[in-house]
């Protein structure tokens, strides 16, 4: 061990740093990361460990009279991402919901405002802090790199070390990584700790690395796999034809020498490298028949089924010096004959040895995995991407996602029987990859179904509605006690994604944007000839002013000219009408200086566009190519989406009390907790906290709330 925290204390492991961008949810995005911060969890979870028992005694004195104060013993968040508040009227009218109909007769059903934009990292951001996100600094999935312009994760900023020694063909880096997480602002579970109310936090996004406090936490959205990237797949094929790009993927080809197929899983940079080569982990699969295949990994031999994953499979790569680095995947049989065709998952960092911090305390993941096994870590767990890009089918992408939810489900029990006081805080994310993924089906206008195929008769969405439903019973059962407050909440709504809109094209067509001669095609906005271009977009509805003094090539000067332009262009976009269908593409435009208030407002996207029923940015967009249409018919299996208007995506919000306030936000959850619990509201908070009834329906004792205005509370 002596010899391990030497290393760890010499060595920094850098991981590599890539230009991939986020174009939706489970594509490749590249972040840097170290050595120090690989290991250095270890050195951290064993103090964690040794010093628990002190930090128990301080915090139980401490603690109390935590709860003199409180109106509740428990308060339970249960958190399904995207589950829309139309459609769930509808399964209820027609009687398919019989939990959630239960839940809204002894307490309360009611629609719940996002935030602007109607994105997950923004507005789970708000439901973190209670505030608007000029005060908590995400607004988007990527943000612009102000020097460079090109597209960088928003939540998350990993740096390596500055100092590097060199000996020969080999590096030593030297000091001490930075991860960093970007958004700020203090969750509301941290106020509570300092309360003495002990939190469970799981799989919130937007909560990587994880933050200290009163309580455990395993991180979310936003957490990488072991390459650094919110997901990169691997497929294996024999098909020559096959060896093309994939987006959110690499493609690999292998020979196949008689029943025999060796190839190799990517990891990881190596940390001793000068040449930034990757880590990797040899595999041997030998074909049995058409339907079978042994695979040997790492030591171990495992058995492969056609059509079936395997479980989780430990993965090491060896960094050299006794060093190793620990992944999960698992692997699907696609294919033996006439070509053999396999598919892995992205590489997660191993929650009983993880690679990362992706827990609080470092030592929680661990807990998790030996109670049950090794689950998904990647923030982005659903491989979408290998569904968009014909790698996996529908049934493939679906055993995914149900895995993914059983996974998340135990944690949670596990959670809300260990909890007796205090906030348990869940997110499935299930509700959100599968109506991305699955709007098709119910949506018979859909592009995507004449390129995909018809699904006959199949109904992905309302099944995925009735599994919630039975989850929220499951609920329901472990939170019987008069004292205890439940919620089920979404971060916004769904609906139809038909159509993509280039906005760079259209700031293009109407002169505010310049392409360089020539030079058309490429990504990351590496056709823009900066010298003519007043503005220009980046992520899923962002407009940037190329603005003096902020971007390192801006012409707009600050001040009149930019306000002057901010509300030229709003005014225009405001009115885009698509031709081909005959009917208004955007609904409302957004100025970030007026609808957010606080420290971090100047750094939002200068408009954001709301777009109408069936619009969204369009993929190529989204990565900063600029075509030469605006309008593109999106026929991926990423056939819904919750980037437009925020009026036309609300949530929900179920209670099993009665809450008298007339309209609810989501940044109202948290103040609401922390008035449930008698903890005082924090003034930087926008958010209210809700009139929610006493057990026993009497609310006197509930604040007496203004009918709050708006999505954002500004």
């Amino acid at each position: 061990m002596l010899k391990f925290l030497l290393l760890v204390a010499i060595f920094v492991l850098a991981m590599p740093a890539r230009a991939d961008a986020y174009i939706g949810p489970g594509a490749g995005f590249a972040v840097a990361g170290s050595f120090l911060a690989i290991f250095g969890a270890v050195f951290v979870g064993m103090l964690a460990i040794f010093t628990w028992p002190i930090r128990y005694v301080i915090r139980a004195i401490r603690g109390r009279g935590a709860f003199k104060r409180s109106r509740i013993k428990k308060f339970v968040v249960l958190g399904l991402d995207g589950m829309d508040h139309a459609l769930t009227e509808k399964f209820l009218a027609e009687g398919k919901l019989p939990n959630l109909a239960k839940l809204r007769e002894e307490g309360c059903f009611k629609p719940l405002a996002t935030t602007i934009p109607s994105i997950s990292p923004v507005a789970w951001s708000s439901f973190q802090t209670g505030a608007n996100p000029g005060k908590h600094n995400i607004f988007d999935f990527l943000t612009r790199d102000k020097r460079t312009y090109q597209p960088k994760l928003s939540s998350v900023d990993i740096r390596g070390p500055r100092r590097v020694l060199n000996l020969g063909k080999y590096q030593f880096p030297i000091g001490k990584a930075d991860i960093r997480l970007l958004r700020k602002g203090k969750p509301f579970w941290v106020t509570l700790g300092e309360h003495g109310v002990f939190s469970s936090v799981l799989r919130v996004p937007i909560t990587f690395p994880p933050e200290k406090f009163y309580g455990v936490q395993l991180s979310g959205l936003c957490v990488p796999d072991l390459r650094g990237t919110q997901g990169m797949f691997s497929f294996y094929t024999t098909c020559a034809e096959e060896n093309v790009e994939h987006t959110g993927g690499e493609n690999y080809y292998v020979k196949r020498q008689g029943n025999t197929v060796k190839s190799e899983l990517i990891g990881c940079a190596s940390p001793f490298s000068k040449n930034g080569d990757f880590l990797k982990c040899p595999f041997v699969v030998t074909i049995k028949d058409a339907d079978r295949a042994a695979l040997k990994i790492s030591g171990d031999k495992y058995t492969l089924t056609k059509g079936v994953y395997t479980d989780w499979i430990k993965v090491d790569f060896k960094a050299g010096f006794g060093i190793k680095v620990h992944g999960i995947c698992k692997f699907l049989l696609l294919g033996t004959e006439p070509e053999f065709e396999l598919y892995v998952t992205p590489v997660n960092i191993d929650p009983e040895k993880p690679a990362m911090p992706i827990s609080h305390p470092v030592v929680y993941s661990t807990y998790l995995s030996k109670l049950q096994g090794s689950f998904a870590t990647l923030g982005l767990a659903e491989d979408s991407w290998a569904l968009n890009e014909n790698v996996l089918d529908d049934d493939g992408f679906m055993q995914q996602s149900l895995t993914m939810d059983a996974e998340r489900e135990k944690m949670f029990f596990d959670s809300l029987d260990k909890v007796k006081q205090g906030l348990c805080v869940c997110v499935f994310d299930g509700t959100d990859r599968i109506q991305h993924t699955f709007w098709r089906d119910i949506d018979e206008e859909h592009p995507a179904r004449g390129e995909r195929g018809e699904n006959k008769g199949r109904n992905a969405i309302e099944q995925l509605y009735r599994r919630m439903d039975a989850l929220v019973g499951r609920t329901l059962e472990r939170c019987r006690g008069k004292d205890t407050v439940l919620m089920v909440i979404s971060d916004h709504g769904f609906n139809s994604f038909r159509y993509g809109v280039d906005i760079n094209r259209w700031l293009e067509e109407n002169g505010y944007l310049t392409v360089k001669d020539g030079q058309r095609e490429g990504k990351y906005l590496s056709a823009v000839d900066w010298s003519q271009t007043r503005a220009f977009a980046n992520g899923l509805g962002g407009i940037f002013v190329n603005l003096k003094g902020r971007e390192s090539q801006g012409i707009v000067e600050q001040g009149a000219e930019a306000a002057q332009l901010r509300d030229e262009i709003a005014a225009k976009i405001s009115q885009l009408h698509d031709p081909v269908r005959n009917q208004p593409a955007v609904k409302q435009v957004y100025n970030a200086l007026k609808v957010y208030s606080g420290p971090y407002k100047g750094e939002a996207p200068d408009l954001f566009v709301g777009f109408n029923k069936g619009y969204r940015a369009s993929w190529e967009s989204a990565v900063g190519e600029i075509t030469e249409q605006i309008f593109h018919d999106n026929t991926k299996a990423w056939s819904g989406d919750h980037c437009l208007d925020p009026s036309l995506v609300p949530g929900v919000l179920f209670c099993n009390r009665r809450i008298d306030t007339e309209e609810a936000r989501l940044m109202d959850i948290g103040p609401t907790v922390l008035d449930m619990f008698g903890v005082e509201v924090p003034k930087y908070m926008d958010g209210r906290a809700l009139a929610v009834a006493d057990a026993d329906g009497d609310d006197e004792n509930a604040k007496v709330q203004n009918k709050t205005k708006g999505v954002n509370g500004e």
